[in-house]
């Protein structure tokens, strides 16, 4: 069996009495992850074991993804799933273009400006609309936001583990 797991998303709380449940998508391919049928993963936070269950229904809700699961048709069936990772094998990885990476390649990736200054690490990566935008920690300063754009994004190097970015005006507060 797999060792290798891409977390989908989190647990958050139940919806309802049907056994749907409230998910913060941490996926960048919702629509595939979460389609009826699919089979994903309820890892338990305390007893790090995993749970197969099949995707039922998926629809969207305010920020949420909210999901059912075959034969567990109520809330008691779901309620202890609250706080869990939901995950997915890493050999089930889609095929990506030129230019696309899974959030999973980009997170703890270093990044430097084209002059080599370092700048922090990638942390976290929100997906508020038109496009992505990748939270950069650094020491001892605020965090950084960096619009995934390709006037921004100069390289994006996965092996290496390292971003280059073209330090725009306003960029990064002092």
């Amino acid at each position: 069996m797999t060792t290798d797991w891409l977390n989908v998303g989190k647990i958050v709380n139940t919806h309802g009495i049907r056994g749907e449940v409230r998910v913060i998508s941490r996926t960048d391919f919702p629509e595939e992850r979460y389609k009826p049928g699919t089979e994903l993963f309820v890892k338990n936070e305390t007893t790090n074991k995993r749970e197969p269950v099949v995707i039922k229904s998926h629809r969207k809700h305010k920020q949420f993804e909210l999901l059912t699961f075959e034969g567990l048709d109520n809330v008691n069936d779901v309620e202890s799933f609250k706080g869990s990772l939901l995950q997915v094998s890493k050999d089930e990885t889609p095929e990506l273009e030129e230019g696309e990476f899974l959030y999973s390649d980009i997170i703890g990736c270093s990044v430097q400006t084209t002059d080599g200054e370092q700048i922090g690490d990638i942390k976290e990566i929100l997906s508020p609309g038109a496009n992505d935008v990748w939270v950069v920690s650094r020491r001892g300063a605020k965090d950084v936001l960096i619009p995934y754009i390709e006037s921004v994004v100069k390289r994006v190097d996965i092996t290496g583990k390292t971003v280059t970015i073209e330090l725009m005006e306003g960029l990064i507060d002092e």
